[in-house]
């Protein structure tokens, strides 16, 4: 890949072509428990936060009436910072003049202005449509007037707020290098290797790393095998995908013996979500959000298909790392990411703590710097995915450049089709693992105790994207490749 391929691949702001391209999608703003004063108290008295997303400035406020607003965040007026703005139940009020909006950026008052003046009716601050969903507010940066796709109606969005719970955290680097990590399929077995696993029964439903650690992908002679010792002793895995209308269908198959294969189905939503499983019973579905193109935040959503969740107890897990009210790790580049040299040597592959698996992944995103610099990697053949992805994204620019509508959940035509998707890791008969993993995927809908749609699981031919994914296996790639 050449200088100009990554700059144009990696820089959000307006007025750049991926810039252009990310805001024909939703973009996750902020999570509802930000403005819960239980976990932040300054929300009790005056719910206003700055908000930067794609290299814009923007402030998010709620009303009396529990409307959200999301404006500019420069005042009309003469661009003083509207974060610092007087919430006043009905609006926002610019402590400089006193100029104020409320949540549609409509003018209420230019209380300097002599008596009559209809100045107030000539302004307008630039607004942007919010909605919220699982616990999430999404925004809309599209253009101005510009009609947004809804929300597919994907599992993480279904499921009743009792089965659902929404997390976030900042990582000090480019929205796609975080994205890449998450949809390698390789990786799990080098960077989340744990050196010995741990009794199944030891790790609750709502826990992370360790439940990673210890969940059960499938029984082998009777013996419940962790997926984590899957991922260790079989490192190899057979990669192939898959056009959805949604983006791709990863399947990852790792041969254990004549009989049995451990099948491993993850899915990448275009441009920027990955939905992979957390155990037999619950799925992760993680957004990558670029504050600009340096700095990202990763919003998941864990959706259970078994009992509701205790998000209070997974909130408090999670809170060891990262610390509220604006979501930054306690680890990083400035304490090494908490590495552990004794540790890297007895206990997991990397030495960055057992607890928490997501440090990892951290690890892997920042320490490539602010933006990768992909002039020089020497991609391999278990990197396929990643040069598809790249493919489909050069395109995607290049479509909405001329004018054309983004690929996957921005085309609004295609979400009928878009439900689930849903994901399995675990062993299934070598021969069989097709139609196994497909009746796991019905049986845990079915068993959800909330409804849900039925799940398409066979791949659906999306001709332009499907194109562009044949030509990534087959046709050189963007990117230098060494596969010896």
């Amino acid at each position: 890949m050449n200088t100009e391929q990554n700059e144009l691949i990696t820089r959000v702001g307006p007025g750049t072509p991926c810039g252009a391209l990310l805001r024909s999608y939703w973009q996750a703003a902020a999570l509802v428990d930000e403005f819960n004063p239980l976990l932040d108290p300054r929300m009790d008295k005056r719910p206003v936060k700055a908000v930067r997303l794609m290299g814009q400035d923007l402030v998010l406020f709620k009303d009396d009436q529990g409307n959200y607003g999301l404006l500019d965040r420069d005042c009309p007026h003469r661009g003083a910072d509207l974060s610092f703005g007087r919430a006043e139940g009905d609006g926002l009020r610019c402590p400089f003049h006193g100029w104020k909006f409320d949540v549609t950026g409509r003018c209420l008052e230019t209380p300097a202005e002599p008596a009559g003046s209809k100045l107030c009716d000539r302004v307008r601050q630039r607004s942007y449509p919010v909605l919220e969903k699982s616990g999430v507010i999404f925004a809309w940066l599209g253009p101005e007037g510009s009609i947004p796709p809804p929300l597919p109606a994907f599992d993480c969005f279904t499921a009743p707020a009792s089965h659902s719970f929404a997390f976030k955290g900042l990582w000090n680097a480019n929205w796609l290098q975080a994205f890449e990590v998450g949809i390698d399929p390789a990786h799990p077995s080098f960077l989340h290797r744990f050196l010995q696993d741990e009794a199944l029964e030891d790790v609750g439903d709502n826990a992370a790393g360790k439940q990673f650690r210890s969940a059960s992908a499938g029984a082998i002679a009777g013996e419940q095998w962790p997926m984590t010792r899957i991922m260790r002793e079989f490192a190899q895995p057979d990669i192939s995908f898959e056009a959805t209308p949604w983006g791709t269908q990863l399947t990852a198959l790792r041969p254990m013996n004549d009989k049995l294969t451990h099948v491993r189905v993850t899915h990448a939503i275009f441009p920027a979500t990955f939905v992979i499983p957390l155990s037999e019973t619950m799925t992760i579905t993680q957004m990558h959000v670029p504050v600009d193109d340096a700095h990202t935040y990763w919003y998941s959503f864990f959706t259970s298909f078994a009992g509701p969740l205790d998000k209070a107890s997974m909130r408090a897990q999670r809170q060891q790392f990262i610390s509220l009210p604006d979501y930054i790790p306690n680890a990083g580049r400035h304490n090494n990411w908490g590495f552990n040299a004794d540790e890297q040597r007895t206990q997991t592959y990397l030495g960055m703590g057992e607890e928490d698996i997501n440090v990892h992944d951290q690890w892997a995103v920042e320490s490539m710097g602010a933006i990768q610099d992909r002039t020089r990697e020497h991609l391999g053949s278990s990197d396929k995915v990643i040069m598809a992805n790249r493919r489909v994204l050069i395109k995607a620019i290049a479509t909405v450049q001329q004018g054309g509508v983004a690929p996957g959940i921005a085309d609004a035509s295609q979400s009928a089709l878009m439900r689930g998707p849903d994901t399995v890791d675990g062993i299934a008969p070598a021969g069989e693992w097709s139609d196994w993993w497909q009746a796991q995927v019905r049986a845990k809908q079915k068993n959800a105790p909330w409804a849900s749609p039925p799940v398409r699981t066979e791949p659906v031919e999306v001709p332009a994207l499907a194109s562009t994914l044949r030509h990534a296996q087959d046709g050189p790639s963007p990117a230098r490749t060494d596969t010896r």
